[in-house]
């Protein structure tokens, strides 16, 4: 199987480093050290490396380490099969950020097509419970990494829509403008949807296929109102026979933007909403794993995983468990937790960084 990792992480003035630097091996990473030390801000760093605004959805400005505020900037070493790409990203005073591949300009889509990232972080611990939005984005960030094609549809997408809510919101008739707009949303609104069904099969069969010991999470795609038109055709009629009823509402209300996905815990048949805060940290870490071994067996490489926080809510024998299917898969995994000792069942199998924190500076130190 092919490599793909991070053999080299440098930052400077991201975030709480003013400074640091990783030397990597391609084993899975264990960063430990107090909270607010600045663990998460280097899983920040690494979720850079693909398409998008990070784990946080931060702005380039937000990530600037104060009082400074001179910019930032990452780079690193990724290791993509048989090839090794020096990437740098940096912003300059808030200016959106630029990616640097092997000296030149790329765009970030580029990233996508080199490295899949896949995170769990602890705001995902309320997925199932919250608004489904987030459940759109976690469905999307899973999309994007066996089409990463994906990104360039979701933004067409939006930017449609935008033009056509303006539109609605001032109450304009002109079906000229309509037409024209809602052909590139259903244009680009089907490619979405059969993207986000095709991940949703290919997830369901890899945790079929797969022994573990973390449950299986069976998903379902609705709409928020009716059934999604699957078809370019049924979306752009769709579209504009809701018209008066969006004119009404001043946005939207068919497409892809509607989707919820709902899990379900599927051994005891109980909707993941209703299920405990462990089983439903259970269910999310199945997604992850489901997703990095399909991944592992469309392209034959496992891709990074960030894990922040990773042990809350799972006992010791499921955070073993854990760490040996990270191990068999032979993923690169950027884990962090407050003690050494959470990740004592990884052993020599992974790199120990500590994280400490001195006068607002986080500090880096590897540990044998």
């Amino acid at each position: 199987m092919s490599e793909l990792a991070l053999k080299s992480l440098s930052l400077s003035h991201f975030r709480s480093h003013k400074k640091g630097a990783l030397q990597c091996d391609g084993r899975p990473v264990a960063l430990f050290g107090p909270n607010g030390a600045g663990k998460t801000n280097i899983l920040e760093a690494v979720s850079l490396f693909s398409p998008g605004r990070g784990i946080r959805r931060a702005s380039a400005e937000e990530m600037t380490r104060r009082p400074e505020a001179i910019g930032w900037k990452i780079s690193g070493l990724l290791q993509s099969g048989q090839t090794a790409y020096e990437i740098d990203i940096r912003s300059e005073n808030g200016a959106a950020r630029q990616v640097q591949m092997d000296g030149k300009a790329a765009p970030q889509v580029q990233l996508g097509r080199l490295a899949r990232v896949l995170w769990l972080i602890p705001s995902m611990d309320r997925l199932w419970i919250e608004g489904a939005e987030g459940r759109r984005r976690f469905l999307d960030r899973m999309t994007l990494s066996f089409f990463p094609d994906h990104a360039e549809h979701s933004l067409a997408y939006e930017k449609a829509m935008r033009q056509r809510n303006r539109l609605l919101k001032e109450q304009l008739n002109d079906a000229h403008w309509y037409m024209a707009l809602e052909k590139q949303m259903a244009e680009s609104g089907a490619r979405i949807h059969a993207a986000r069904q095709q991940t949703v099969e290919r997830l369901s069969l890899a945790q079929g296929q797969a022994e573990t010991a973390f449950p299986t999470a069976e998903l379902e795609l609705i709409q928020s109102e009716g059934s999604m038109p699957e078809s370019r055709e049924d979306l752009a009629e769709a579209l504009a026979e809701s018209r008066f009823r969006d004119i009404a509402a001043g946005r939207s209300l068919v497409g892809p933007h509607r989707t919820d996905m709902l899990g379900t815990y599927l051994s005891k048949g109980v909707p993941a909403k209703d299920c405990s805060t462990g089983e439903q940290k259970a269910l999310l870490v199945s997604l992850i794993l489901a997703n990095a071994r399909a991944l592992a067996e469309d392209l034959g490489a496992p891709p990074l995983l960030l894990l922040d926080e990773v042990a809350a809510h799972l006992d010791p024998n499921r955070r073993a468990a854990l760490y040996d299917e990270i191990c068999t898969l032979g993923a690169q995994a950027w884990m962090t937790g407050t003690e050494r000792s959470l990740f004592d069942a990884l052993g020599a199998r992974a790199q120990y960084f500590e994280v400490t924190d001195t006068d607002g500076i986080s500090q880096l130190s590897e540990h044998a």
